[in-house]
């Protein structure tokens, strides 16, 4: 049997044996190491320089195992467009992501984030039950994370512009995983390597002042592991599983999963607002039933 087929399988019976919620679960932790990483970058190696890094580690970590040219050459034309898309969407939205970052706190660029996955959850949305579920939700998340308006236009542009693309990642990424987790990962490979070709000639000149320090490309390297690779593949594998409104009503749970690893790794006790915000997503989260869409 050969060995793409036994990886096939592997893949597959993961996505179906663990409970999607997992998959997510371990996607959301690993959703806010990375830009952890990446901040700390940013003075040595610049917003761009991180941006390629965190693509371009990505791309290479992908390549031996997904086979990009593969999957290229054997694509219809619509799955071409749809690689095409996914992959501008991947190299557009992580450069704006940290370009928000470099200019506003993480609260606010989060609280923009989710606002964008509101209109991907509202159209999976087919009772009373559901419409209370995100109504919940929504409020826990702008209570846990105390959102307070920047003046900065560029940083708010940057912002809008990565919620946007967010939104468009679960709607490209849902389409990519319809036909398994498997082929959904090949695709993430495909559309990463696009995403190397279009960021390249834009942070490559940063990122080469790290080139000479062996703890700066690692950092680097750990930045699209962390940022890209483990949290893009468990959304694959729940993807697979999950509607994309239930997915997009899923990432209400971010800000959540950051203040308990908050207070587990750093010690930063959450307070009763914070409490009060977990709860809110929480019962929003367990309310919600998925819908087949």
């Amino acid at each position: 049997m050969p060995s793409e087929t036994m990886s096939a399988r592997r893949l597959n019976r993961a996505a179906e044996t663990v409970p999607p919620h997992a998959w997510f679960g371990v996607s959301a932790v690993f959703h806010y190491l990375g830009p952890s990483f990446a901040v700390l970058l940013f003075p040595a190696v610049g917003v761009l320089g991180v941006a390629w890094f965190r693509i371009a580690s990505a791309a290479m970590i992908f390549a031996p195992i997904t086979k990009p040219w593969r999957t290229l050459r054997e694509a219809d034309g619509r799955t071409r467009l749809l690689l095409a898309g996914l992959g501008l969407c991947l190299a557009v939205m992580n450069t704006s992501f940290y370009l928000a970052l470099d200019r506003l706190p993480m609260s606010l660029v989060a609280a923009m984030e989710f606002v964008g996955t509101i209109g991907v959850a509202l159209y999976g949305l087919r009772t009373g039950r559901n419409v209370l579920a995100l109504a919940l939700t929504v409020v826990g998340v702008f209570v846990l994370i105390d959102v307070k308006w920047a003046t900065d236009p560029w940083g708010l542009f940057w912002s809008a512009l990565n919620a946007a693309l967010f939104a468009g990642y679960i709607l490209l990424g849902h389409r990519a995983a319809a036909s398994g987790a498997n082929q959904g990962v090949e695709r993430l490979g495909a559309a990463m390597a696009i995403a190397f070709v279009i960021v390249m000639p834009i942070g490559i000149v940063e990122a080469a002042k790290a080139f000479g320090a062996i703890e700066l490309v690692l950092a680097g390297i750990g930045v699209g592991l962390c940022s890209s690779v483990i949290p893009y593949v468990c959304d694959q594998l729940a993807m697979s599983r999950l509607p994309r409104a239930s997915f997009a009503l899923l990432l209400a749970l971010l800000p959540a999963t950051a203040t308990v690893i908050a207070a587990m790794v750093l010690a930063q006790i959450p307070t009763v607002q914070d409490l009060l915000g977990i709860v809110l997503v929480m019962v929003g989260i367990a309310l919600h039933r998925p819908a087949d869409i």
